[in-house]
């Protein structure tokens, strides 16, 4: 019997029917699980957090692109503020 390494819950798998690379799926905690070796099986979790924080980072890096090739909003009030002092 193998359990999901997320949560320790059983998989109902035939340890001998399994392949390396198989991908199979947590009935407890839905986590993908990819078998890394057969004898004996060890499963590892698929996390999709890798490629949510790539696509993160992708946004981040345009937003400061944005910023660099403007003057920001902020900035024009400020000037304002400043030259109304000055009156």
């Amino acid at each position: 019997m193998l359990r999901c390494p997320e949560c320790s819950a059983e998989i109902d798998v035939d340890e001998d029917e399994v392949e390396e690379g198989e991908i199979l799926s947590c009935p407890e905690c839905e986590c993908e699980l990819e078998v890394s070796q057969t004898h004996p099986v060890a499963l590892n979790p698929i996390s999709d957090d890798v490629d949510e924080e790539d696509d993160e980072d992708e946004e981040d890096e345009e937003d400061d692109e944005d910023a660099e090739d403007g003057d920001l909003p902020e900035d024009e009030d400020d000037e304002d503020e400043a030259e109304d002092e000055d009156e």
